[in-house]
């Protein structure tokens, strides 16, 4: 386990806490815009579903109840734009899965993954978990043609610039994929936050045409519903691959609680719940990039997601430095690969009464 750990890059949180403890002196409170977890309320269809079904002695099943099966299903078919049969599998929230998607997938040293430039932290470490090699690339041709490339990560909306991929560039990463045998996976979990833009599946129709081989998408109700702490999340797209996931989790006991299962069917049958979400985050969102602005801040990318991609071209770590000294906490872009040095990623997910504090601190 110590080598497993000594492979792995620093927690990135951990080197954030000399700024946190900075922005928490502030005489004002800190202003925590550093970390994407919800801070408003589960709706209340959610809690009453989760509430039904804590009666539960028994096993759940890893694949979901058939009931959990066919919400999802048809949850992608409506959001995602796909009309083909695919496989779908609920998920212990996303972040576990992303951490251990290259292993269940039988990634293994010597192996490369593929992520973005900028990207989410955790793709990195899945693949070091696997014991692959991890290259970083926004670009199909400066891929070339390395046959030792098994796995490749988009992530539309991405984490942390806001970035949209685009219907055409979609289906190139998937012809492109298929003609080397490289297994897709595209982590969605901003797809219902579209601002400037509206997000498009990996599983579109225009994408894939209805067929889903070597192709899975990474949902989450953890932002769209405020289900962070209930641990929600699933797959869809290649039945033949996510019937292996299957197989694999059930010896491994990775297994969503009934009572979550129940209220995931609730929160994915229900779209009034999501809309007043986005009303939140859209007028936290237009409050923050006024004053990022006014404060000389530019604002890359962010046309859809729960962040605003902020640089003043300087090192990323003077500017968390700067704005813990108004006791605002962001998230430096070194988190997110080497390409970030100088942006730092603001959150959305603070209550009306920290955005506004921000906002009077920054202008």
């Amino acid at each position: 386990m110590s080598a497993l750990a000594s492979a792995l890059p620093d927690f990135p949180w951990d080197l954030l806490e000399p700024a946190k403890a900075k922005a928490a002196a502030h005489p004002g409170g800190i202003v925590d815009l550093s970390v994407g977890t919800p801070v408003d309320p589960v709706p209340a269809l959610i809690r009453r579903a989760l509430a039904d079904a804590s009666d539960a002695p028994g096993y759940p099943l890893t694949a979901g109840t058939p009931a959990l099966r066919a919400a999802i299903a048809s949850w992608i078919a409506r959001a995602c734009g796909a009309s083909g049969e695919l496989g779908v599998l609920p998920t212990i929230g996303s972040k576990e899965l992303v951490a251990w998607l290259p292993t269940l997938l039988g990634v293994r040293p010597g192996d490369v993954v593929a992520i973005p430039s900028v990207c989410y932290p955790t793709y990195e470490v899945g693949a070091l978990l696997a014991g692959a090699t991890v290259v970083r690339s926004d670009s199909l041709t400066a891929l070339g043609p390395d046959r030792r490339i098994k796995l490749l990560w988009i992530n539309s909306p991405s984490n942390p610039t806001g970035k949209v991929l685009p219907v055409e560039h979609l289906r190139k990463v998937v012809s492109w994929a298929r003609e080397r045998g490289v297994t897709v996976v595209s982590d969605e979990c901003y797809l219902a936050l579209g601002w400037e833009t509206r997000p498009v599946s990996v599983l579109d129709d225009r994408v894939t045409e209805g067929d889903y081989t070597g192709v899975i998408a990474v949902h989450s109700l953890s932002k769209r519903s405020n289900l962070a702490g209930y641990r929600a999340g699933f797959l869809g797209g290649d039945p033949a691959l996510i019937a292996g996931l299957l197989e694999v989790r059930k010896h491994a006991g990775m297994i969503v609680p009934a009572p979550v299962q129940a209220a995931m069917i609730a929160a994915l049958g229900d779209e009034e719940h999501v809309d007043q979400q986005r009303e939140r985050y859209s007028a936290r969102r237009d409050a923050l990039r006024t004053a990022l602005a006014k404060a000389g801040f530019e604002i890359s990318h962010s046309e859809a997601g729960l962040y605003l991609w902020a640089t003043r071209g300087e090192d990323c770590w003077k500017t968390v430095g700067d704005l813990a000294e108004r006791g605002i906490l962001a998230a430096p872009g070194a988190f997110y690969g080497p390409a970030a040095a100088q942006h730092v990623r603001v959150a959305l997910t603070a209550t009306d009464e920290r955005v506004a504090a921000a906002v009077a601190r920054l202008t």
